[in-house]
């Protein structure tokens, strides 16, 4: 299956350029958010690189800002880079778990290869890449049982029915868990509470 990222483009500008006055866009550099800088102008999801998967990833983060954090630059949250401290890599997976769940389920919409990321290579790696790694899988399960997200859910649809995956959704997941995150028992997913 191609995976062009200006497929990603266009479906994201159909379906948000006019109801949220945001547009995706490809960057050379860094991912942002770039809020409108004027009251017609337009709000920019930027991507890095021209990737696919950064792309999904950038328009995850997007779906689930509230409309306050979509008036802030990179909504408004702290980055920093790879190189993180024990203590700021716990607070980067905490932040990170529901975008890579939306980030998991729009892959699989689009029929690419999804990777739970910790994104500190240089630092001291994972506060805890399992627990990570479980919490990244039980909340992408909570929202394939219950919804996304409203823009998610709209962009999950759109992405399932451009690239014709509707079928396969549910099988790829079944497969997708165990890959990325298997567990030892089945442990109860009601402790995934609805995303605020």
């Amino acid at each position: 299956m191609n995976h062009n990222p200006d497929d990603l483009i266009m479906l994201f500008n159909d379906l948000f350029r006019e109801s949220f006055r945001t547009i995706l866009v490809r960057g050379s550099e860094e991912p942002e958010y770039l809020p409108a800088s004027e009251p017609d102008g337009l709000a920019r999801v930027v991507f890095a690189h021209g990737f696919f998967a950064s792309a999904l990833h950038e328009i995850a983060h997007w779906c689930i800002a509230g409309e306050h954090r979509r008036t802030l630059h990179d909504y408004g949250y702290w980055y920093c880079p790879d190189g993180r401290s024990l203590e700021q890599q716990q607070a980067f997976e905490q932040v990170e778990v529901k975008p890579q769940a939306v980030e998991w389920l729009f892959s699989l919409a689009a029929g690419s290869r999804f990777h739970i990321s910790v994104d500190n290579l240089a630092g001291s790696g994972a506060a805890n890449e399992q627990g990570f790694r479980q919490n990244v899988r039980l909340q992408a399960s909570w929202y394939l049982a219950h919804g996304l997200p409203s823009r998610a859910q709209q962009f999950f649809d759109t992405l399932k029915s451009f690239y014709g995956t509707a079928d396969r959704v549910q099988h790829h997941w079944n497969q997708d868990k165990r890959r990325l995150a298997p567990m030892a028992t089945e442990h109860d997913q009601s402790r995934i509470t609805e995303p605020l």
